[in-house]
């Protein structure tokens, strides 16, 4: 299969002195650099996490005094991915020019002084003027991440060519964590102090990380090539890959604008415990990450059932979360959390091997190794997740408003059963064809021997 052979195969990664070095398949050790890599993205994961989920306790809340709707409120948390589509999709084409370190360490800056300014936006007048500004806002955040996250996938795909999906699923628990203490730390900070507390203390930690990463993450160089954007989603099989990223990412972003509310309102909790609610998502995903890339890694011929698998799963946790009207099962706060936890798990059952999925699919088509490719495949990746995070909590805020969270939430999951059924349905058809062409090419050899063996008698 194509994805072992770009799993095994070597590639140069830069060693302590900055001389290339090639990574053997007996080596278990992390160099220098490597560790140094490492180490740079957990921050960003963690600080980038934790300051976009502080916004799910308090924020719905405090836009409806503001006066802006639900569905203005799902704008306003989908402006964030629409303005990251966009520049993910530029970034991740001119990565090599600007440099990935200049990229990861500017986007870091941005995003931890856009933080403190959305601190700011209780001051401003209630109406359009304080939705235009969370516009503008969110926009600039947008720009920061979106280069930071880029340049953090193509930095990791460059220093972890053999083992990829296993670091940036241990990574992830970076991620689950500042998930996890984000809805928390946010919500209490907010109670105690006020709007501005959350945001100016999160921000400064962000701005905080920025020297740390411009001393510890390795400088990685590199020329461009020919391959482009158009060149890669031509490809059928990258088309169905951004595809469920698009889904996965529209089934979380819905939670972001929605979830908050429904269970405020259904269990009358308050914001403290609401952020409580929400580690059952980020715990099963983070701790379940580290696992689930282990295993993409080492049986690579299994990607493609977690994925699939994955996205059905997402779909019947979706259905379950409100329940789904239909069911008539009435809404309880344990089936809610439980829900969460298995959505929390199957988003890293398919999430976690798109990528190399998507990696060994442009080698296979020809691509040339390096950092533009890595550049390449990590932008369309950011914009699709960006796009899913934009569609989400878009389409989640006007559902939620005309129908309700309980049918929300069931359409929502539709998203995942639809890519569930197309990728498992391209990749039989896939097999089948492999299967066929291995046993046309066996009975051509054979005929060949034959007529050689006929002609030699």
């Amino acid at each position: 299969m194509g994805s072992q052979a770009a799993g095994t195969q070597e590639r140069l990664q830069p060693s302590e002195n900055g001389e290339p070095e090639v990574p053997t398949e007996e080596s278990s050790r992390f160099t220098r650099n490597q560790l140094l890599t490492m180490a740079a993205v957990s921050c960003l994961n963690f600080s980038s996490m934790i300051c976009y989920s502080i916004l799910g306790p308090f924020f719905p809340r405090e836009a409806e005094k503001k006066g802006a709707s639900d569905t203005m409120i799902g704008l306003i948390f989908g402006c964030f991915a629409l303005v990251n589509f966009l520049t993910s999709l530029i970034l991740g084409n001119y990565l090599v020019q600007i440099g990935a370190k200049f990229m990861f360490v500017a986007g870091m800056f941005v995003s931890g002084c856009v933080t403190i300014l959305f601190g700011m936006l209780d001051k401003v007048p209630n109406g359009p003027i304080f939705i235009g500004f969370c516009f503008l806002v969110r926009a600039m955040d947008a720009v920061g991440f979106s280069a930071a996250m880029t340049a953090s996938f193509s930095i990791l795909a460059k220093a972890f060519p053999n083992n990829i999906a296993t670091v940036m699923g241990s990574l992830e628990i970076f991620t689950g964590l500042g998930l996890v203490l984000g809805p928390p730390i946010g919500g209490f900070l907010y109670q105690s102090f006020g709007y501005e507390m959350p945001f100016i203390m999160l921000g400064c930690l962000v701005l905080l990380l920025v020297p740390l990463n411009m001393y510890l993450l390795p400088k990685y160089d590199e020329i461009a090539t020919k391959d482009s954007f158009w060149m890669l989603i031509t490809l059928p099989k990258v088309v169905l890959l951004s595809f469920t990223i698009f889904s996965l990412s529209a089934c979380l972003g819905f939670l972001d604008p929605t979830m908050s509310l429904f269970v405020s309102e259904k269990f009358k909790l308050p914001a403290g415990y609401v952020g409580l609610v929400f580690l059952g998502l980020a715990l099963s995903y983070s701790l379940s990450s580290p696992l689930l890339g282990f295993l993409s890694d080492k049986m690579p011929r299994l990607r493609k059932w977690l994925v699939v698998s994955g996205g059905l799963l997402t779909a019947l946790s979706f259905f379950l979360l409100g329940p789904a009207p239909i069911l008539h099962i009435q809404s309880k706060l344990w089936i809610f959390i439980l829900m969460l936890v298995m959505i929390g798990f199957s988003l890293g059952m398919s999430g976690i091997p798109l990528f190399p999925e998507m990696l060994d699919c442009a080698y296979e088509n020809g691509f040339e190794e390096g950092l533009s490719v890595l550049g390449l495949v990590s932008g369309l990746f950011s914009a699709m997740w960006s796009l899913g995070a934009f569609v989400g909590p878009t389409l989640g805020g006007f559902l939620n408003e005309k129908l309700g969270f309980e049918w929300a939430a069931a359409i929502q999951g539709g998203w995942s059963l639809l890519t569930g059924l197309a990728v498992g349905l391209f990749y039989i058809l896939e097999t089948s064809q492999r299967r066929r062409s291995n046993v046309q090419s066996a009975l051509g050899t054979n005929e060949e021997r034959t007529h050689l063996l006929a002609r030699e008698a």
